[in-house]
């Protein structure tokens, strides 16, 4: 009777060694390792899942540029060692998120989604040109892609972000290059257009209103398309100016001033020397129309 439960409890004592070892193998599997696990998604350095891969369990933003530091192909074959931001061709999703990959550190820019499992080539925008990843991204756009489409843009500076330049900052400045179709973010009717010209002189003004929202989505710095005039129906993602440096200095400062203010007006706030904030923290009102603030 003795030796039948010593062997009894050694059985138990071998099958919960036994429990605890295959609990342990997959989290020892998720290391980065060159190895594209369960629970992983990994980039390949070819097209069609071949090449070094570079293996993560997570979401990243930014992966550096320059080695030591930078995440870079850990698998065996082409690529190996190379940072791995803007060298990707193909892409395996074994996690059970959806992933989505971006055109911009900062999950931001042009993006391509895939699903939980799957395998795939990036698009021709995307192959070696990506900078970010994100497991279960949001169902929201960028403001930075959604105003320009293409590549995206940068937000350069957030609402009330001032930080050499005195006064209350009362937009959002969004930036990408002179020449880029400038998009509707809110659709509405055109209550003021004022074409303005380069320089710091001469800014411009789109404002479109949106009446059941009782909100206007002004627009500055652009140049805006000839067809733009007051009392247009203007759709969201309508092309209506294009980026510019109206009523800034130079070129090299061209971007777009995206600004929301409660009811109807033509004009923006005053920002640049003005100490009173004049606009609410919009960011609840971005978030309603499908937008990141980024």
């Amino acid at each position: 009777m003795n030796i039948r439960k010593s062997l009894a409890a050694a059985g138990i004592a071998l099958a919960a060694t036994t429990s605890i070892l295959s609990v342990a193998s997959p989290a020892s599997a998720a290391a980065r390792d060159g190895v594209c696990d369960s629970g992983e998604f990994c980039y390949y350095y070819n097209s069609d899942n071949a090449g070094s891969i570079s293996d993560f369990t997570g979401s990243l933003d930014d992966y550096g540029t320059e080695q030591p530091s930078c995440y870079d192909f850990k698998g065996a074959g082409a690529g190996k060692g190379l940072c791995i931001k803007n060298e990707a061709a193909s892409v395996w999703n074994r996690s059970t998120q959806t992933v989505r990959v971006y055109y911009n550190s900062g999950y931001a820019g042009s993006y391509q989604d895939f699903a939980a499992g799957a395998k795939g080539n990036l698009n021709a925008t995307l192959k070696n040109n990506n900078a970010s990843h994100q497991f279960s991204p949001s169902t929201r756009t960028n403001m930075s892609y959604a105003l320009y489409q293409a590549s995206g843009g940068t937000v350069t500076c957030g609402f009330d972000g001032y930080t050499t330049t005195p006064g209350r900052h009362e937009g959002i400045d969004i930036a990408r290059s002179v020449g880029s179709d400038v998009r509707a973010l809110v659709s509405g009717t055109v209550i003021y257009v004022a074409r303005g010209n380069t320089g710091s002189g001469g800014l411009s003004t789109i404002s479109v209103y949106n009446s059941s929202l009782n909100k206007s989505v002004i627009y500055l710095h652009t140049a805006p398309r000839s067809g733009v005039s007051v009392g247009d129906a203007i759709s969201k993602g309508e092309i209506i100016a294009d980026e510019s440096w109206h009523g800034v200095s130079s070129s090299s400062g061209a971007h777009t001033h995206v600004e929301v203010r409660a009811g109807r007006q033509t004009h923006a706030a005053v920002s640049v020397g003005d100490p009173t904030l004049d606009n609410a923290d919009p960011t609840a009102f971005w978030n309603s129309q499908g937008y990141n603030e980024r």
